[in-house]
C-alpha cells in the first residue's frame, strides 16, 4: 500500500515511445499538483513535467513537444507519454506530489514513488 506507484518503464530503441503511469490516492489526486522527475547517474534529479490541480502543464525544454503529461481524475492516474525517445532520456523516472501550483522542484515534493527505469538505446 503506497501513495504513489509508478509503472511503465522499460528498454526502448531510439525514436521509440513509452507511457509511464503513476497511480495516486484519491485524496492526493485532488489535493496536490503532480510531477515527473528523472535522475541519471552523476546528475541531479530534475523536473521533466508537471501538471497542477487545474490541469495546466509545464515541461522541461528538452522534452517539450515530445513528452505529454496528463491526468485522469476519475482513475486517479497521472501519465507521462514519451515519444521520439533519445539516449539522453535514459534515467530513473519518479512520480512526485507537491503542494504548490506546479511540481517542478524536488525540494517541494511531499511524496515520491519508488521510480521506474527508462533505458533508450540503439
Amino acid at each position: 500500500q503506497r501513495d504513489l506507484v509508478e509503472s511503465g518503464g522499460g528498454s526502448v530503441e531510439i525514436g521509440g515511445s513509452l507511457r509511464l503511469s503513476c497511480v495516486v490516492s484519491k485524496y492526493m489526486g485532488g489535493r496536490y499538483s503532480m510531477g515527473w522527475f528523472r535522475q541519471s547517474p552523476g546528475k541531479e534529479r530534475e523536473s521533466v513535467a508537471s501538471i497542477d490541480m487545474s490541469g495546466r502543464t509545464k515541461y522541461q525544454d528538452s522534452v517539450q513537444g515530445r513528452f505529454t503529461i496528463s491526468r485522469d481524475n476519475l482513475k486517479n492516474i497521472v501519465y507521462l507519454e514519451m515519444n521520439s525517445l533519445r539516449p539522453e532520456d535514459t534515467a530513473t523516472y519518479y512520480c512526485a506530489a507537491c503542494g504548490g501550483d506546479y511540481c517542478v522542484s524536488r525540494y517541494a515534493a511531499h511524496y515520491w514513488g519508488l521510480g521506474t527505469q527508462v533505458t533508450v538505446s540503439s
